[in-house]
């Protein structure tokens, strides 16, 4: 009996996933929830299990196929005899795609063997757009497949003044250095001809570094950004979470740091500045009625902001919970397509290390962004008695970038004052 092996949910708006890496061939044995193969989408990667034990029947989707929910990705065959496997009918994009499957025996040894693979999908979305044929656009995807990074990389290269220089010219030092790179690394460093010298490494952007990029850029171009800074004390706040850490440690079963602090004084002052936590919507500014706060954490494959949903409806404690289940989930490349939309304002916390203060790009479509800065003991002037006192006081710069389409200075002034105002009092109920 033959089991199919399908694209899952995605997550909402999510619909179609790339494949990026099989990790078995056609024949091997594989065991019951063995991750088989794995799949990039515009928001996370994602890990297929084998749905039964057995043997792969066949591989029916390429790396570097786009492929839909739903897809059949391969079969596997539970008797461990690879026969009498079918093929389910193929989706268009399937059909479009992949080439002709070899037999089992044939699979390692034919596949070389394809001269000329056809672009994926979204490549060839991407070549319409910027007009031009991808038969030109040299691949290195598997087997020389043109790729969406492909086209990319020849629409953004500047124009060129020569012919690009063989293996045996200029370029000769960057490929010989490089000579262990990867095809595509290879390749981007003969799409640069002469801006690439002797001892450079080009790195070629990975799916969600670009994809980043191009959000940044976007947002940039779309929102006119201001910036706003609060000086904190954060000398009440350390007090209360060095009597009550030791404790929180042994009833909640993890840490409490100086994040769940800065999101629920952030959420409260939200629910009563809500200008700030809203979107722009063609001619629109929509007051979004849940607080939804997008907590950035940087993983070993780039930045990601999974959302704390409802954030306004928990304790400090469960808000705590939520940012330890999220950034561990991150890091270990658990999170869901669902876990990464929906979210009303961000929190950026980039480093405890050298990092007084910044300002963070707007994550689309939200108004406001939350850049926190490093925490330093430091001399500061307080009236004591009447008295004017230099005294020791743990000091952090908060960072507000706003969309002035739609936030004004009085609006993001009062949050700002107001997120200060808590933190400074610690007014949290542990």
């Amino acid at each position: 009996m033959s089991v199919s092996v399908e694209v899952p949910s995605l997550g909402e708006s999510v619909i179609e996933g790339t494949v990026a890496r099989w990790l078995v061939n056609e024949g091997d044995t594989v065991t019951l929830d063995q991750i088989i193969v794995e799949l990039t989408t515009d928001k996370v990667d994602v890990e297929i299990p084998s749905p039964c034990a057995g043997v792969v029947g066949k591989i029916l989707a390429a790396v570097d196929d786009t492929v839909e929910v739903g897809a059949q990705l391969a079969v596997i065959d539970e008797t461990g005899a690879g026969a009498g496997v079918s093929k389910a009918p193929a989706s268009p994009q399937q059909t479009q795609a992949a080439p002709p499957q070899p037999t089992p025996t044939e699979a390692k040894s034919a596949a070389p063997r394809n001269p000329a693979p056809p672009p994926t999908p979204l490549a060839t979305r991407a070549a319409s757009a910027a007009g031009i044929d991808p038969k030109t656009v040299s691949g290195s995807g598997a087997h020389g497949r043109v790729t969406r990074a492909d086209v990319s990389a020849q629409t953004s290269a500047p124009p060129a003044q020569a012919p690009v220089p063989s293996p045996s010219a200029s370029v000769a030092p960057v490929r010989s250095a490089a000579s262990a790179a990867p095809a595509a690394q290879r390749a981007s460093a003969q799409s640069f001809g002469t801006g690439v010298e002797e001892g450079d490494r080009v790195v070629p952007m990975t799916r969600l570094r670009k994809l980043v990029a191009d959000h940044m850029v976007y947002s940039k171009r779309t929102s006119p950004h201001v910036g706003a800074v609060a000086e904190i004390d954060m000398s009440a706040v350390s007090d209360l979470r060095k009597a009550n850490k030791a404790d929180f440690q042994k009833t909640q079963g993890i840490g409490l740091t100086f994040l769940p602090f800065i999101v629920h004084a952030v959420v409260r002052a939200l629910r009563e500045n809500p200008a700030l936590n809203a979107s722009v919507i063609e001619d629109s500014i929509v007051e979004r009625r849940a607080v939804n706060i997008g907590i950035a954490v940087e993983t070993e494959k780039g930045l990601m902001v999974p959302v704390i949903r409802n954030a306004d409806r928990l304790s400090l404690a469960g808000v705590a919970a939520a940012i330890e289940d999220l950034s561990t989930r991150a890091r270990t490349k658990k999170l869901s397509a669902d876990d990464l939309r929906g979210g009303t304002f961000t929190i950026s916390n980039p480093g405890r290390k050298g990092n007084l203060y910044g300002f963070a790009i707007i994550n689309q479509p939200q108004v406001g962004i939350l850049r926190m800065g490093e925490m330093v003991k430091r001399p500061v002037v307080r009236t004591v008695n009447g008295e004017d006192v230099i005294v020791i006081r743990a000091m952090m710069h908060l960072a507000l970038s706003y969309d002035h389409r739609a936030v004004d200075g009085s609006p993001a002034n009062a949050f700002l004052f107001r997120v200060r105002e808590l933190l400074e009092s610690a007014d949290f109920d542990l």
